[in-house]
């Protein structure tokens, strides 16, 4: 965890600069999302970064609660809101794994560009199920490099990681994704890939 929080942070300020890699694809995936939203939502947004899609969803539901590892994430995110008038987003700085929600208690949660770069895909994806009321919707959007040639980063990211040069990924099919939110208990109510390689948007729904 301590080498990831130091990438992220050290990565924060230029990372939050960067334009949005496919404009035409994460438009389309916040524009799915909302299709799902209600204005009495409560939403948990985890690996939330520089807080770009938290803001853009703040008036669609009633609050999100937005979390990150890196402070220096966090920092930016805090000053995006503060600076756009938004003020039904909270942000925190914690994991997944410390933040404790009763259950039953969010209507959605998203997951965008972080279950490939967690250790216990599996733990995380059943405790957000637990946190979601029935009829709640979790939104990932994962790199899964297991279905490409990209499989030799397994051997390369171990070495990037050690030298704190890369965070921690995992590598996975979309068949295992797949199964692991089945496993979970959730049924895979959208699904879309914008071409090879890119990453794999889900909308998985907690089955009332």
């Amino acid at each position: 965890m301590d080498k990831s929080v130091k990438f992220w942070d050290r990565i924060a300020e230029r990372y939050s600069k960067q334009p949005i890699a496919e404009e035409a694809a994460y438009q389309k995936k916040l524009q799915i999302t909302r299709e799902y939203f209600r204005p009495d939502m409560q939403l948990l947004e985890f690996g939330c970064g520089t807080g770009s899609t938290a803001i853009a969803h703040a008036p669609y539901v009633k609050h999100i609660q937005a979390i990150d590892i890196s402070p220096k994430m966090i920092e930016i995110a805090e000053g995006k809101a503060q600076t756009n008038n938004v003020d039904n987003v909270t942000f925190n700085c914690s994991s997944i794994d410390e933040i404790i929600l009763p259950d039953q208690s969010m209507d959605a949660v998203l997951g965008l560009s972080v279950l490939h770069l967690l250790d216990n895909r599996q733990e995380v994806i059943s405790k957000v199920y637990n946190m979601l009321k029935p009829g709640g919707v979790f939104v990932s959007s994962t790199v899964c490099l297991g279905d490409s040639l990209m499989k030799y980063l397994k051997l390369i990211v171990p070495m990037g990681r050690f030298f704190g040069l890369m965070p921690l990924v995992a590598v996975f099919s979309t068949k295992e994704l797949e199964t692991s939110l089945t496993h979970a208990g959730f049924e895979i109510d959208y699904q879309w890939q914008p071409g090879k390689n890119k990453s794999l948007f889900i909308v998985a729904k907690r089955v009332a």
